[in-house]
């Protein structure tokens, strides 16, 4: 089967941006970012609108999800470290590496029978909220997802809904890398904030890392489908005996050293980023 020129676009410019060591950038041809304004957003669902929204997302999604879990079309073969996760039993930010729109789905599957009425809150970036396609949008917006937004009042709004989430035991969603690129399989610098967020509640950070193999089965983009493992690793808790600057750069060498000891095990090769000629 041809492969797709989109995706092909797509692994190219993930290539350049590898040499030129921009690691947070996207890589999708994403629709323009609208600015957030913190009267257009509930981050916490107060409102009965809301609510009724997030049901029908969150129903929506899994039933989405599940039929590509059906098809074959998302493959989810291990999950390891569960117990690792189960640690916690209050709040908590999980982090993982972002290469799919379904790598959050990955994670909520494999603890949900844990998660009693609770649900897995998703930070996302502010384009994905404000002016992302119909139905796709739909479930973005109201998916127990927490938006980020280059408004200051807004983002006063996102830390304070963050804490009173972390506060009464939510677990958190964060991609550390920022921007996806899609099947990605090299862990990426991070950035501060999944770190930020946890020392500031004074929380874990619960690391989680998504493996992918080709398996013998190809995809409608002409490529092959992934097999995902999905490991949990021990939870990073801040240490009360350091400063909140040196918590955070702590916890944030210890999760990319999981990631990176989790890669070259698993693909039995040395981490070695691209460069140029």
């Amino acid at each position: 089967m041809e492969k797709s020129p989109d995706r092909l676009k797509v692994l190219e410019k993930i290539k350049n941006l590898e040499i030129e060591k921009r690691w947070d950038e996207d890589v999708e041809e994403d629709p323009e970012t609208k600015e957030l304004l913190p009267n257009k957003i509930d981050y916490l669902n107060k409102k009965l609108t809301s609510k009724i929204a997030c049901s029908f997302a969150n129903r929506a999604g899994t039933t989405f999800f599940e039929n590509m879990i059906k098809n074959k079309d998302l493959v989810i073969k291990e999950v390891v470290g569960i117990e690792n996760f189960l640690k916690v039993k209050g709040g908590a930010i999980i982090t993982c590496n972002h290469f799919n729109v379904a790598d959050n789905y990955i994670v909520w599957r494999a603890i949900r029978e844990y998660m009693g009425k609770k649900k897995l809150w998703k930070v996302i970036r502010e384009g994905n909220y404000t002016n992302p396609p119909a139905l796709f949008g739909f479930i973005l917006r109201n998916c127990n997802t927490l938006p980020l937004s280059k408004n200051t009042e807004t983002m006063k709004k996102f830390l304070s809904s963050l804490k009173v989430l972390l506060g009464r035991g939510e677990k958190v969603l964060v991609y550390p890398e920022q921007g996806m690129w899609w099947n990605y399989r090299k862990p990426r610098p991070l950035k501060n904030g999944a770190f930020n967020f946890a020392v500031s509640s004074k929380v874990p950070v619960i690391p989680a890392f998504i493996t992918m193999e080709d398996s013998d089965r190809i995809g409608s983009d002409g490529f092959p489908i992934q097999e995902h493992t999905l490991y949990f690793f021990d939870p990073i808790y801040p240490d009360e005996n350091l400063t909140k600057a040196q918590n955070i750069e702590n916890m944030k060498k210890i999760n990319y050293d999981l990631w990176v000891k989790t890669y070259e095990s698993f693909y039995k090769k040395k981490l070695e980023f691209l460069e140029s000629e």
